[in-house]
């Protein structure tokens, strides 16, 4: 049974930082790719960014790149998303997500295992 937990939302400024970190569990953590999402209030999830088993590739979208990024620690079974620059457009609930590959996607279908979600809201 994989199990995420993620930690690190609050209340931020905007233009200020945070650092989310998302703890994997119930299998080897470091043979799969992982994944960060977001939901908005009234809005679909999407696809935040992404990071294959050894952190050589890492994935964003648009809205967040060159903002955010995201690293991992195989040894203890983290991934994180350091978010700088925040705006109150990246208020949301963040998810961390794990596929059963080494492939990133942008879609939720492809991330079978969900941690609970850590809010972040930005204020102006």
């Amino acid at each position: 049974q994989v199990q995420l937990v993620e930690s690190g939302g609050g209340l931020v400024q905007a233009g200020g930082s945070l650092r989310l970190s998302c703890a994997a569990s119930g299998r080897t953590f470091s043979n799969y790719a992982m994944g960060w999402f977001r939901q908005a209030p009234g809005k679909e999830r999407e696809f935040v960014a992404g990071i294959t088993w050894s952190g050589g590739t890492t994935y964003y979208a648009d809205s967040v790149k060159g903002r955010f990024i995201i690293s991992r620690d195989n040894g203890k079974n983290t991934v994180y998303l350091q978010m700088n620059s925040l705006k109150p457009e990246d208020t949301a609930v963040y998810y961390c997500a794990a596929p059963t590959t080494n492939s990133v996607a942008t879609t939720e279908d492809w991330y079978p295992y969900w941690g609970q979600g850590t809010q972040v809201t930005v204020s102006s």
